[in-house]
């Protein structure tokens, strides 16, 4: 039973049926059986119990209703044998599907899409009022283009905190859930006041990042694929305790903790959100202030469950959604965990043959980790790698840095700015990056 919930304020868990499209010619991380199967993790986690499924390949989608004609009725009939309340698809509805497969499975069963569904689930796990808003704001967007008479009442306001009240159900926490009359400039409203709130927790973070980089401690971000095992990695490498639970997205809002490292040095460790393949674009937008930590990194840990049938897929989509919201030029270390449920130990060396300069790891033995701190240490302040920037004039502590952790192989001064060319710390090549000499007009060449 997820955390936060007891017998007595569990509600019946919703019967629902499952729905997988396949379209020809375009890309798809996972095969359609096992993207299907994610979504029913997804599903279990969201308290709703799927009793069917079933999927369709297309040449195109319909542009009324995803899926074919025959395919809407096919689904209906299969709802009514299974007596179910959800039809979930693994996809994300446009307001016009939506609408129309409302109208054919009728108002006793609600329509929901996989963006609804991750939404939900941040909507339980969000546990501090940062988490609330970034829920609270994705669900406003992805709420504005589908409002039509059934979400003109909303039964209760959004926010974290995961109780369930009412009839309860995913696609019903958050907004069009109070008796309050919503219309589409009172919702454009609340989304105006809530980004500006989640400007102000992303300058706070903005100025706390800046006393860190002051102190001239490193910080370490922990990525990594839906329940991969980072809250159970930064807990065994500085006694932590943050939530872990073997459910995705049991952890939402990040938790820094310091950590030591060999030689007597010290760095910050970030436990993020977890990643996951088709993760919805308005998630990406509305937890920009929890992304910042990761593209503020001096280096990723990209933990990695190397039990995980799907290990490839999964890494695939982090690295994916790394560049998505522009954090691939951070150094990566990639830690394979969970190898104390490989059935052969060797099997642990054969996955780092896969994985180029990984580490493998138990965190919840405690296995691997002073070979991972080594790691990181060496990722941090020993190796040294090239780089040329042009740095602009006002940049002097950047240019002073350089000099000082760095080595300065050429350097000359041009009226852009310092044009060097050396190698610094892996720690510092997220700073220098925008001054990559990409940039660097032709004429300071």
């Amino acid at each position: 039973m997820p955390k936060g919930r007891t017998q007595s304020n569990l509600p019946e868990l919703e019967r629902t049926l499952i729905v997988g499209v396949q379209i020809a010619g375009q890309p798809a991380l996972l095969s359609l059986d096992d993207s299907l199967e994610e979504l029913s993790v997804l599903a279990r986690t969201a308290g709703l119990e799927v009793v069917g499924g079933t999927s369709q390949q297309l040449a195109s989608p319909n542009p009324k209703t995803l899926i074919g004609k025959g395919k809407v009725e096919e689904v209906k009939a299969l709802a009514d044998e299974l007596d179910v309340s959800v039809i979930l698809f693994d996809d994300e509805l446009s307001p016009r599907h939506q609408r129309e497969l409302e109208k054919v499975f009728g108002e006793k069963r609600r329509v929901v899409d996989r963006t609804a569904l991750i939404l939900d689930i941040f909507a339980q796990h969000a546990s501090t009022h940062e988490g609330a808003l970034q829920v609270e704001l994705a669900q406003y967007e992805y709420r504005l283009p589908r409002l039509t008479r059934a979400w003109t009442h909303l039964a209760r306001q959004a926010g974290g905190g995961g109780g369930r009240s009412g009839s309860g159900g995913v696609g019903l926490r958050g907004p069009g859930e109070t008796q309050l009359e919503v219309d589409r400039r009172e919702i454009g409203r609340k989304i105006t006041k809530l980004k500006d709130e989640l400007g102000k927790v992303s300058a706070r973070r903005g100025r706390y990042r800046a006393q860190r980089k002051r102190a001239r401690i490193p910080i370490i971000a922990l990525v990594g694929y839906t329940n991969a095992g980072k809250s159970t990695l930064l807990n065994a490498l500085a006694g932590a305790e943050v939530y872990v639970a073997d459910q995705l997205f049991a952890t939402l809002d990040p938790t820094t903790r310091k950590v030591d490292l060999p030689g007597g040095r010290e760095a910050l460790f970030t436990d993020t959100v977890g990643f996951i393949q088709k993760l919805p674009t308005t998630l990406i937008e509305a937890f920009k202030a929890t992304l910042e930590e990761i593209q503020e990194a001096d280096l990723l840990l990209h933990v990695v469950d190397v039990t995980h049938p799907n290990v490839h897929e999964q890494a695939e989509a982090v690295l994916t959604t790394l560049e998505d919201i522009d954090a691939d030029h951070i150094p990566v270390l990639t830690v394979l965990n969970k190898i104390d449920r490989l059935d052969n130990p060797a099997a642990a060396q054969e996955a780092l043959q896969d994985f180029e300069g990984a580490v493998a790891v138990s965190a919840l033995r405690s296995q691997g980790l002073d070979e991972l701190l080594d790691a990181v240490n060496r990722k941090l302040y020993e190796t040294l790698t090239p780089v040329e920037v042009l740095l602009p004039y006002q940049e002097g502590a950047l240019i002073a840095l350089f000099h000082e952790q760095g080595k300065v192989d050429r350097i000359e001064h041009t009226r852009h700015g310092v044009h060097i060319q050396g190698r610094i710390p892996g720690r510092l090549l997220a700073r220098y990056s925008p001054f990559a000499a990409s940039g660097i007009p032709a004429e300071a060449e």
